[in-house]
């Protein structure tokens, strides 16, 4: 006969408890797939999410290699380099397949032709070459810019047309991720950016997103503010960036977007190249931070800034204060994200400016100068960057008309 009271339960083993907890996880897995009907399969949405987390990863970025062979023929025109074939792909193998890139990246954005392109160290596709180093294998599946009418030369992508059938394309040729870019311009004096202008790139942005995870692509949305040639202050660029982002994340939620499966590149906040206002590292870095602690949903672990125009000195200073004043002890912030980069021209054009008076490209000099610039790019990922480096590179000074 149990001496147990009549009300007491038997204390469960711990391998039963394991069972009901795995149990509660797939049903909880469940019902996180029945929220999203684009989504294929719970393999799907799991692979979705877990590529979002490999671009969050703590000291890595991606690096930007999806220029169109248009825009690295003026890049190598402008050092004496012919644009064939066989040098983009010699060039983009020394971005690729260049040994210890994966101390620093975990991800690399691709251009189209790209996917097909091999190394001629393995005879493996470019895909292949950064599976084997852990690092994931993005493409840029937009076309052209193209103004809007009668909006004062606000601009939209275009290629939301077939991006389903191309996706596929991407998919089954190595690409596991995809980067949209919507520029959108600041020109107060000339209502830029119009209502309508930030409601059609950000909704296509949606779209594009909502498209890409429905064939197995997790989507980076990239809400590009330039500030090149502009002279908007630093206020006005944060009150613009937050209203970008706010509509962005609505359209993204509007769309059903599963918004763990998706990534954020955004133009750091900045005032324009010819803003009169001086402004401190620390005022920027405040300005940033303020934008996502606004705006941005806890749900997207990562936040990759592109360069947008900044020199490599000037950017790494400035993701470096953004990581370095949300640090506990001197906070001005908190964030929930992994802050890191996604850079082309910032690390690329002094690589290329190497080839300057060359017959042909130094490729080992060109890896080695590579390698440097991302074990920069790293530390300003992580609030280690050289600060008394940043605080002179990462300020604005006032704009004087020459």
């Amino acid at each position: 006969m149990s001496c147990d009271p009549p009300s007491s339960k038997r204390l469960k083993s711990s391998d039963e408890n394991d069972s009901s907890v795995c149990c509660v996880c797939e049903k909880g897995e469940e019902m996180l797939l029945s929220l999203y009907p684009h989504l294929k399969s719970e393999q799907q949405r799991k692979e979705l999410l877990a590529t979002a987390l490999q671009l969050g990863s703590h000291g890595k970025g991606i690096t930007a290699c999806d220029e169109s062979a248009g825009t690295i023929g003026k890049r190598f025109e402008a050092v004496g380099i012919t644009n064939t074939e066989e040098n983009r792909r010699a060039y983009r193998q020394m971005l690729l397949d260049t040994d210890d890139i994966e101390q620093y990246l975990c991800g690399a954005i691709l251009d189209p032709e790209t996917l097909t392109q091999k190394s001629d160290r393995t005879n493996d596709t470019f895909p292949e070459v950064l599976e084997r180093r852990n690092i994931a294998v993005g493409v840029k599946p937009h076309l052209k810019v193209y103004a809007l009418p009668g909006c004062n030369g606000d601009t939209v992508m275009q290629g939301l047309d077939s991006l389903a059938v191309r996706c596929r394309l991407y998919y089954s040729q190595g690409a596991r991720f995809a980067k949209w870019r919507s520029p959108i311009v600041i020109d107060v004096s000339n209502g830029q950016p119009s209502p309508l202008a930030v409601k059609t790139n950000m909704e296509d942005l949606a779209r594009y997103a909502l498209i890409c995870q429905s064939e197995g692509l997790m989507p980076i949305v990239e809400p590009d503010i330039v500030i090149k040639g502009t002279s908007q202050t630093l206020e006005q660029a944060t009150k613009v960036a937050i209203q970008v982002q706010a509509h962005l994340y609505n359209a993204m939620i509007q769309h059903n977007v599963y918004m763990e499966g998706a990534t954020l590149k955004p133009s750091m906040v900045l005032p324009g190249e010819k803003c009169t206002t001086s402004y401190s590292l620390q005022q920027i870095a405040h300005a940033n931070l303020h934008v996502l602690q606004s705006s941005l949903p806890v749900a997207m672990p990562a936040v990759n800034y592109l360069s947008g125009g900044q020199s490599l000195s000037q950017a790494c200073a400035r993701l470096h204060a953004i990581n370095y004043f949300q640090n506990p002890t001197i906070k001005i912030g908190k964030k929930p994200w992994n802050l890191s980069f996604s850079w082309s021209a910032a690390i690329q054009l002094p690589i290329i400016d190497l080839c300057r008076q060359q017959s042909t490209m130094p490729l080992e000099r060109m890896a080695n100068l590579y390698l440097d610039e991302l074990q920069m790019a790293s530390k300003a990922s992580t609030g280690t960057y050289d600060h008394s480096l940043a605080l002179q590179d990462g300020q604005h000074k006032a704009y004087v008309e020459k």
